[in-house]
């Protein structure tokens, strides 16, 4: 009798296939010819520096973008993605890096404007949501009163309340800590397990080794590679998404401390809103040369230190704020920028830079005063494109030019542009919030470089983040921010993401050095 043959397996098609999508804008060809396929269950990397062409590929798979040529394959048949509700509908659901929410309404509006049948009981599924997969909301809270962090967390909330098949993240865990990281990755991979196709696109590449099947690398808006992170080392990952004059990471250097540069004592402040987070008794010193770290997870009085500290927010006590010696705690942001407190808050858009608004007169906005742009009331429009060009040049940003728009840039590249605006003025302190947030691993690399390089000059410098890696690398002390309390300052020597991660977490208290 003959023996039969075994049945042979038969593969699933993928979850989403793209063939040969190609998008123009004018002369520029944002993605050419991309094909690329995300398989049920796997959890897929997008990779590539800013303006490679990710968020023009994942717009057009959501339906914000329709491709000038090529086609989609979704579970196998050929499909159209005219927007975002078609998306939604086949069950493709996608966390931005630049949030769409609004402000003035609460968390549950927000959540109920992103589905296409809310429900009853919706509170109470974000309430079910947010505790399965550890990301803590109330619902009730408005969206003005939130840190990014929280913000983000709505997001990937409303994705998960669609029960998505395939799921596209753009940077999110950019400001979360380790332990938010990995509760974050728990979730992906239990959604994977049951069959959800994930889209995951970071800059972080030792997360992408660590999370990621599979990954796809886009240069120049074509893909130039693919790999198995896990097989493959980060810096090779990097390369291939930088090509050439890839630059390495900061090397940790030690300074001499010099005279103190920004003072503060006995800094208190009321929260701005009901649910904002109250300043209590912030007190530290900062010397020419030195990088201070504020470590904490978000809601915790970031933001609110921040404007304490720009001067967005002045208290009455004049010397709570010290500049060179100079009390400042009651005068404003425009009056500390003329005495060298320059100030890069966390969120770019509306807040750092005006999307409207020509890089030109983004570059104005800040830096009137101490680049001498104005004579006699009169905006000296040549300085100001100049100076603009030079920001461009100097720190390779990638824009059509000084006249563009700030919104027409990659997240990335506006953030290059927003620090180097501030750099160019030359600031005896310098308060950065969330500094390479979204940025690939060369302008990290730039960046962190570019602070340093203030610091050796004799500025001093205030790094808000909760990247504990790029803290622990930059800054010659770090304190952690919780509940609107500021620990004493610890030497970065001997400190662990991981012990800064529970201290930020309320876990004990940081001693003093």
């Amino acid at each position: 009798m003959r023996a039969m043959s075994p049945i042979p397996s038969i593969k699933p098609a993928p979850r989403l296939e793209a063939r040969g999508i190609t998008k123009r804008f004018g002369a520029l060809a944002a993605n050419e010819a991309i094909d690329f396929a995300v398989e049920p269950g796997e959890i897929h990397a997008l990779l590539g520096e800013n303006g490679a062409g990710k968020s023009t590929l994942v717009k057009i798979l959501y339906g914000l973008l329709q491709a000038d040529e090529g086609e989609m394959l979704w579970n196998g048949r050929e499909t159209r993605i005219a927007s975002p509700r078609a998306a939604r509908a086949l069950g493709i659901g996608m966390v931005f890096q630049h949030f769409s929410l609004f402000e003035a309404m609460s968390v549950l509006e927000n959540v109920a404007l992103g589905l296409d049948r809310p429900g009853p009981g919706l509170a109470e599924r974000v309430r079910d949501v947010s505790r399965t997969y550890s990301l803590p909301l109330d619902p009730d809270r408005m969206v003005s009163t939130l840190s990014i962090g929280e913000r983000q967390r709505i997001e990937i909330v409303r994705c998960l309340l669609q029960s998505p098949r395939l799921l596209i993240l753009d940077e999110p865990t950019s400001v979360l800590t380790p332990q938010e990281a990995d509760a974050l990755f728990g979730t992906l991979r239990l959604l994977a397990a049951d069959g959800c196709a994930i889209l995951y696109i970071s800059h972080k590449l030792d997360e992408i080794r660590a999370l990621c099947d599979r990954a796809t690398i886009l240069r120049g808006g074509k893909v130039v590679g693919r790999c198995v992170p896990a097989e493959t080392p980060v810096r090779q990952m990097a390369q291939m998404m930088i090509g050439s004059g890839l630059r390495d990471a900061v090397a940790k250097t030690t300074r001499p401390a010099g005279a103190v540069r920004l003072k503060v004592q006995g800094l208190d402040l009321p929260p701005a809103t009901l649910h904002g987070t109250a300043l209590r008794d912030i007190g530290f010193e900062l010397r020419a040369g030195e990088i201070l770290g504020i470590a904490g997870v978000a809601g915790n009085g970031q933001g609110e230190l921040q404007q304490a500290l720009s001067g967005e927010r002045p208290v009455r006590q004049a010397d709570a704020v010290m500049i060179d010696a100079v009390p400042a705690g009651d005068r404003d942001a425009a009056w500390r920028r003329r005495r060298g407190l320059c100030c890069v808050p966390e969120e770019r858009n509306g807040h750092a830079a005006v999307p409207e608004f020509s890089l030109i007169d983004n570059a104005f906005l800040t830096a009137h005063d101490r680049a001498d742009l104005v004579s006699r009331g009169l905006v000296r429009r040549d300085r100001a494109r100049a100076l603009t060009r030079r920001i461009i040049a100097d720190c390779d940003v990638r824009a059509a030019g000084p006249d563009a728009a700030a919104a027409t840039l990659s997240g990335g590249n506006l953030q290059k542009f927003i620090l180097g605006r501030e750099l160019a003025q030359d600031p005896a302190v310098l308060v950065v919030a969330q500094p390479t947030w979204g940025v690939d691993t060369n302008a990290a690399a730039a960046i962190h470089q570019a602070l340093v390089g203030l610091a050796e000059a004799g500025g001093a410098v205030v790094v808000i983040s909760q990247d504990l890696d790029e803290l622990l690398m930059l800054s010659d002390r770090i304190a952690v921010l919780q509940g609107g309390t500021l620990s004493a300052t610890l030497p970065t020597d001997g400190l662990s993401s991981e012990h800064l991660g529970l201290l930020m977490g309320g876990a004990g208290a940081a001693a003093a050095p």
